[in-house]
């Protein structure tokens, strides 16, 4: 086995899938699933994010929003655990970092595949379920209603070597979904998608919503932001504003998100603008950072 790289027959079908998808009933969520406090993470001398006080609840969907190189994905990768705040608080599902127990209740799909080419689609998720916990009878039950969702049940036993990109994306999204996890994090999950796939994908995502799952979702196409319950708007690793699409638009004064964000965005330029000299020195070194350094593959 390689080191991993990492169409539903009928829109009915495809409905079904995602109708199954709530996670189990016995589970008890804690109120707030991540909790962050006055979080910052630098990569040696340049910090890609400032001060994040952030909460994420269960049965909601909160939205990432921000330009390339904001710090979504180094936000996305310190839930998940994938990297370590040099400074303040994390909390996922009621654990600190490393989250050795709370990785069995979270899902996550990267900006990257992670996955084996020369396994099946089935395969590779009969192998990351059984990483899960999953029993033989779970998994058959599962795995085809995540992969008609993915529109990936007619592969066979083509191998994901032989898969297009956007195939790759759709199986990570299914290996995601695969255990009904407790809190999704799902990282631009729609790059790529047609708009009624895209559709479908979000109909999913309310439906684990409804059953109690959070789900953190990173994006910067505005009408899916508006589909969130809560927004997070991100600039230069700070937050500029959060509140649900509604409030955001009411307290900007604006007619759309785009509009809101602009507004939020030049309301924190002229905050800048009236801040100490050093103040803007590290805000210019953490825009460096996000197009030049690690950050530059954030989205």
């Amino acid at each position: 086995m390689n080191s991993p790289t990492n169409t539903a027959d009928t829109a009915n079908a495809t409905t079904d899938a995602s109708a199954n998808l709530a996670p189990p009933t016995d589970l008890v969520s804690p109120a707030n699933l991540v909790s962050l406090v006055g979080v910052h993470k630098r990569f040696g001398r340049q910090e890609v994010l400032s001060g994040i006080d952030l909460r994420l609840s269960a049965g909601s969907i909160t939205g990432l929003l921000g330009p390339s190189g904001c710090g979504k994905t180094t936000l996305v990768n310190i839930i998940v655990g994938m990297s370590r705040a040099n400074q303040g608080a994390v909390e996922v599902l009621g654990e600190r970092p490393p989250f050795r127990r709370a990785r069995r209740r979270l899902g996550f799909m990267p900006q990257g595949e992670a996955l084996y080419l020369d396994l099946t689609a089935r395969e590779n998720l009969r192998f990351f379920g059984a990483l899960y916990g999953m029993s033989g009878r779970e998994l058959d039950e599962a795995i085809p209603q995540v992969l008609a969702l993915a529109r990936l049940e007619d592969t066979g036993r083509k191998t994901i070597a032989n898969f297009s990109g956007g195939m790759k994306r759709r199986l990570s999204l299914a290996i995601a979904l695969l255990h009904s996890p407790q809190l999704l994090v799902l990282d631009e999950p729609t790059v790529g998608l047609d708009p009624e796939h895209r559709l479908e994908l979000w109909r999913a995502f309310r439906t684990l919503a409804h059953g109690g799952s959070g789900l953190l979702i990173t994006t910067h196409v505005m009408d899916e932001a508006s589909s969130c319950d809560e927004i997070v708007m991100l600039r230069d690793g700070r937050i500029i504003a959060q509140g649900s699409p509604t409030k955001l638009m009411r307290q900007s004064d604006a007619s759309s998100l785009e509009a809101a964000f602009l507004a939020f965005e030049g309301a924190e330029e002229v905050h800048d603008d009236k801040t100490p000299k050093e103040q803007g020195t590290n805000s210019q070194s953490r825009e460096t950072s996000a197009r030049g350094g690690k950050e530059s593959s954030d989205a």
